[in-house]
């Protein structure tokens, strides 16, 4: 009995990326030897390299990395290995803004698993994929090291904590809108494109948006803060049956931030049968 053959095809080899244009190319190639200058060694300039070819076309092509290889002296298989292991590096056109949910395990659990299932249902698009209109690219996302603001979402790197599902549906629509939206802390939104230079090593020259970047927050701060030795700010939820020392609760400066942990907030849970948060008191 004869087996049936199944064909293979082994497609065909791909054209050489095209060249920038000549003006797109003098500028790049300005900015890269301004950076390639930091670095004793150039091939450690790839990785601000890449960011900026992603500043020019919103991700890193094939002429982007043919870029960085011929201006390193680099195999563009070394540079292909590298943008392929990074994940803020794109690999084809985005949107304007990436819009990062984390679902890790702490996000999770204070309701980051409904909160991208309820923007993949109001954007109707799935993970790494883009709305029509070019705005949004939404991504689920791995620690954004922000545990104690969890349920955290992140628009071009820039933090929003302690969101809902409600909250995050608010916050792309606004987006969509074109209108201004402003992080829980760091700097004002830029887009990604200018993000992407920002990363490349360039200074972000909007006014006053470097001093808009701030510290970590109390929430983050409050390890060190008993490692001193130093009195911790009062508890804004008094345990159960007690009334909070002084009458009344911690009041934050405007320059605070609380952590939902700190204040808990009205989260979806991941799990509907199983909501997320404490029921009650370690011992009771």
């Amino acid at each position: 009995m004869t087996e049936a053959r199944q064909e293979v095809s082994l497609g065909m080899p791909q054209l050489p990326a095209p060249a920038y244009p000549a003006e797109v190319r003098a500028r790049l190639e300005a900015d890269a030897k301004e950076v390639i200058a930091r670095y004793p060694d150039s091939r450690s300039a790839l990785l601000p390299l890449l960011h900026l070819v992603q500043s020019e076309e919103g991700y890193v092509s094939r002429t982007g990395m043919a870029f960085c290889a011929e201006l390193l002296g680099l195999t563009t298989a070394e540079v292909t290995a590298v943008a392929t292991f990074y994940t803020m590096y794109r690999r084809r056109a985005g949107g304007d803004y990436q819009v990062g949910v984390c679902t890790n395990t702490l996000c999770a659990v204070m309701g980051g698993d409904a909160i991208f299932d309820r923007l993949k249902e109001h954007l109707g698009v799935g993970n790494d994929e883009t709305t029509e209109d070019g705005k949004i690219t939404l991504e689920h996302i791995e620690c954004n090291a922000a545990c104690d603001f969890a349920p955290v979402v992140m628009v071009n790197w820039e933090f929003f904590d302690n969101q809902t599902p409600e909250s995050a549906t608010h916050l792309v629509d606004e987006l969509i809108a074109g209108r201004t939206v402003e992080p829980t802390r760091g700097a004002p939104l830029c887009s990604y494109k200018e993000t992407a230079r920002i990363l490349a090593g360039f200074p972000d020259e909007r006014p006053g948006a470097v001093e808009a970047s701030g510290g970590a927050g109390p929430a983050s701060l409050i390890g060190l803060r008993l490692a001193k030795g130093e009195e911790p700010h009062p508890r804004v939820v008094a345990p159960r049956g007690e009334s909070p020392r002084g009458g009344r609760p911690h009041d934050p400066s405007p320059s605070e931030h609380l952590s939902s942990h700190d204040a808990p907030q009205q989260t979806s849970a991941s799990d509907p049968d199983h909501p997320s948060g404490p029921t009650a008191e370690e011992g009771e």
